[in-house]
């Protein structure tokens, strides 16, 4: 499994209930991917541009895929425009590709709701239970990468989750530099998205008073 992959299982498993918002979700998968593909050595970071390197190779599809979509031509791109522009509805790619392989299907919330009230179900199988031992062993890079999308472990009792906590809120553990600088990215992606998120809402409200004279 990839680290995309189990990121969006993790997401799954644990915050099924309070999903993230899917550009968040997206940003951390084009981020899990990036990092994939330094270790495979399809690619390299010279500074915080992202170079394409063709003496490493990958074997899952979407890896290929987020390979084949590497700037080819200097100055490249920088770590910050990839995650933005491979991030756009990569969620939504990610979703389809679990459930065209079998590891989440969709099921209806109730028989009540109405149509397109349906929720991911992740199925019981290897693939998941990977992601899940990659998760309670606090790997530092599903870890960091869950933090930035504000996934919690709730299946661990409060006072475990609160010590877990307090060590994802300090920088991950990681030997290599550019997977931290690739996880930093990450971070800040999603908070310029939250930020934006909060500049629109204000200026929402704001045109809200004005319509209605206040």
């Amino acid at each position: 499994m990839t680290t995309p992959r189990d990121l969006l299982i993790t997401t799954l498993d644990v915050a099924s209930s309070h999903l993230p918002g899917q550009g968040d979700l997206s940003l951390a998968l084009a981020g899990g991917e990036l990092i994939d593909l330094l270790n495979a050595r399809a690619a390299r970071l010279d500074g915080d541009r992202v170079v394409p390197d063709g003496s490493g190779a990958v074997d899952d599809h979407l890896l290929n895929e987020a390979s084949a979509a590497l700037a080819r031509q200097a100055p490249y791109e920088s770590v910050e425009d990839w995650l933005w522009r491979r991030g756009r509805g990569l969620a939504a790619v990610y979703l389809t590709a679990l459930k065209s392989e079998g590891e989440i299907t969709w099921r209806r919330r109730s028989r009540w709701a109405p149509f397109g009230s349906s929720r991911a179900v992740l199925t019981d199988t290897p693939a998941r239970r990977s992601a899940r031992e990659r998760r309670t062993s606090d790997e530092p890079v599903l870890a960091s990468l869950g933090t930035a999308i504000g996934i919690r472990d709730q299946e661990r009792p409060q006072d475990q989750r609160d010590q877990r906590d307090q060590r994802l809120e300090s920088p991950p553990d990681v030997a290599d530099e550019a997977v931290e600088t690739v996880l930093a990215t990450v971070h800040n992606a999603v908070r310029d998205l939250e930020a934006e998120r909060q500049r629109r809402s204000i200026e929402d409200a704001a045109f809200d008073n004005i319509w209605r004279g206040q």
